[in-house]
């Protein structure tokens, strides 16, 4: 594993047990200049992550908890008049940050919703003709509960698709949840974090880095196979788009620098898939009997495809 990945991945790991698969598609995801939708039960550590992962770059981090009240100007910032200055200035809004964790935003209204996913995809807020930049890195994780519908608004599949990858933490094993009372027994684990282990600018480094990967024609014409071979599936209502296609070639190019390689192979891109491409389909009836969700059709696919021989 690359050295620099190997130190945050276990900066990371000091708050959060057990779940090192998941911090490394986090990381894959900020390297790719991507954002994370975490579907999960509560209190599996979801904000633990992301703050630790924030603490460990030492970038800046923001958080807002989405509720029905909250306004698209406490997301983007707002301008108001300076009595004292005479003019209008600018607010910073929440999405002014590093990493944003966007709390449960299936609670909040579809504007709102709009307002962040617009952020996320310009990486800028525009406000009386006036836009102004979000700071680089900037990672939005947003989390949404599976298990509420109550005072909920789902976020539609097209919004779905602006997410990198979709992630889930899942229970800790009986070992892990061990180790978790013995970390939370005296403090918050998160103290552990005494100082970040590498900047922002170090981040702007990997991810130009990671454009550097190569990619055989083979893997990118199994990517392009893997994708648009669910447009025409009897068991999806909708394919993945030319979206998705570019999201797994950046993820598969993420993970092999991860991994310490100059290239891609088509392990990459199994190993990616199923975060980078089942939250972008839709399941016919059909599908949805044969295979129940997203990530089994997903892993069906990657059993079914043939795999390019790497030379």
């Amino acid at each position: 594993m690359n050295s620099n990945i190997s130190k945050l991945a276990d900066s990371v790991g000091k708050v959060i047990v057990g779940k090192n698969d998941t911090i490394i598609r986090l990381i894959a995801s900020l390297l790719c200049e991507g954002h994370v939708l975490l579907e999960d039960v509560p209190g599996v550590g979801k904000t633990q992550l992301i703050t630790a992962l924030s603490r460990s770059i030492g970038g800046k981090f923001n958080r807002i908890q989405l509720t029905p009240d909250i306004m698209p100007s406490d997301i983007a910032g707002f301008t108001m008049l300076d009595s004292s200055k005479g003019e209008f200035v600018y607010r910073d809004g929440a999405v002014m940050c590093n990493f944003l964790l966007a709390d449960e935003i299936n609670r909040a209204s579809p504007k709102v919703q709009s307002a962040l996913l617009e952020a996320m995809e310009e990486r800028q807020v525009s406000l009386d003709g006036v836009t102004h930049k979000l700071p680089r890195p900037f990672l939005v994780m947003a989390t949404q509960n599976p298990v509420e519908t109550y005072g909920t608004f789902h976020l539609p599949e097209a919004q779905m698709d602006r997410f990198f990858m979709k992630l889930s933490m899942g229970y800790p094993s009986v070992e892990e949840e061990v180790s978790i009372l013995e970390r939370t027994e005296n403090y918050n684990p998160i103290n552990n974090i005494t100082e970040p282990v590498m900047h922002v600018e170090d981040i702007a480094v990997m991810q130009e880095a990671v454009k550097r990967i190569r990619v055989t024609d083979d893997v990118k014409s199994y990517i392009v196979k893997l994708v648009s071979s669910t447009r025409q599936d009897r068991n999806t209502i909708l394919g993945i788009s030319p979206r998705g296609s570019i999201a797994l070639f950046k993820a598969a190019k993420a993970f092999a620098f991860i991994y310490d390689r100059e290239y891609v192979t088509p392990d990459d891109v199994k190993n990616t898939a199923v975060s980078v491409l089942a939250h972008r389909i839709i399941l016919s009836p059909q599908g949805k009997t044969a295979f129940g969700t997203g990530e089994a059709y997903i892993s069906n696919l990657l059993r079914t495809c043939q795999v390019p021989a790497m030379s």
